[in-house]
């Protein structure tokens, strides 16, 4: 089986030495030239190895092959998507023409980029979304990745689903544990990212700031009331799956189900329990990091203009917003996840599609 990691960072890099690790053919694909320039440049100098800590334990890996060309995805039975989301749709287009009928692309996480595949490659590939990384990690110099933490399963939907078996067994041979959801639209809902990350950014924008970026806002941020702020969204988003007939699990309830095998563990006990990991890594370092820049317009634009869609009220969704556009000083809906971005034909396709199940 042959792979292809698209994006160089954190968890793309991470995903390709830990595959590498099991002996896999791995192609780790550096998409564009911003961001992480030096680390990519150590593994290209150095073979393609990368050193893995985890539980103060390092492991080298060697990736197999490295390349700057999304060309690269060319005959690879499964295409690993790791970049930021606000990336997908210009990348799904640069990919296309190298894509061909029977390979599956997988996106970690997806925000519903299924649309986008629908929207721009005629190839028929089958569509893989995952809920979050599967390994929470940084680069923590050049050529070294440090794991902090490891979700106990991963949830995935898939498109279409009369190919989720056969997507399901290839997807099994990349070694993570996965379980798999109803639909893609179930995956991209439950992107925990969605609901703790604007939340916890807007809260904590004046200890960012006065701090330079040295705050770890999992370890300070969520006091009652802002958890009190963040169940507010989060019901807003299970409305949201009810309506779509999609199973209304909370984020608390999500979070356990990726984070521990403990059936009687208490879901919110389990978030508490994760925010406070002394690996967690600082964050958010800006008023303009990803937590608002990329969360708000992929994630909350997404959501709001599905809630318009399918006449779901989400107020608190769109106060998020509206905050986070002030505090940066723009429309952070320019640039978001729509329904006339997507398509509303292509979101009925993938509504249709749900109901199929193995």
């Amino acid at each position: 089986m042959k792979i292809a990691v698209l994006g160089a960072g954190n968890a793309g890099t991470a995903l390709a030495a830990d595959m590498a690790l099991r002996g896999l053919d791995v192609t780790l694909v550096k998409t564009s030239r911003s961001g992480h320039e030096a680390h990519f440049a150590c593994l290209l100098e150095n073979g393609g190895t990368v050193t893995v800590t985890e539980n103060g334990a390092s492991t080298r890996a060697v990736i197999p092959c490295l390349s700057r060309d999304v060309a690269a995805v060319r005959g690879k039975d499964v295409v690993i998507v790791c970049t930021r989301t606000d990336f997908h749709e210009d990348l799904i287009r640069r990919m296309a023409p190298y894509l061909s009928d029977g390979q599956l692309l997988l996106f970690v996480p997806g925000y519903l980029s299924t649309a986008y595949v629908l929207k721009h490659i005629s190839a028929k590939v089958t569509v893989a979304e995952a809920q979050s990384a599967f390994i929470d990690c940084r680069i923590s110099r050049p050529g070294e990745v440090r794991v902090g933490f490891r979700n106990v399963r991963n949830p995935i939907g898939v498109f279409p689903a009369a190919r989720r078996a056969e997507a399901a067994a290839l997807l099994d041979r990349l070694g993570f544990p996965f379980t798999y959801c109803g639909s893609v639209m179930e995956a991209a809902l439950h992107n925990p990212n969605m609901i703790v990350h604007p939340v916890g950014a807007l809260m904590s924008l004046p200890r960012v700031e006065k701090t330079g970026g040295d705050y770890c806002m999992y370890h300070e941020v969520f006091t009652p009331s802002v958890w009190r702020m963040l169940e507010a969204l989060d019901r807003e988003k299970t409305a949201l799956l009810a309506a779509l007939g999609l199973p209304p699990l909370s984020y608390a309830d999500a979070c356990k189900f990726r984070n521990t095998l403990d059936e009687t563990a208490d879901g919110k006990s389990v978030f508490f329990e994760y925010a406070a990991m002394p690996t967690r890594a600082k964050g958010p370092l800006s008023a303009e990091d990803r937590y608002l820049t990329e969360d708000v317009p992929q994630g909350l634009a997404l959501l709001e203009s599905l809630g318009r869609y399918l006449g779901v009220a989400t107020p608190v969704c769109t106060a998020l917003i509206e905050l986070a556009g002030a505090a940066l000083g723009r429309d952070l809906r320019d640039d978001g996840r729509n329904l006339d971005r997507f398509g509303a034909g292509n979101i009925e396709q993938i509504r249709r599609d749900q109901y199929e199940m193995f």
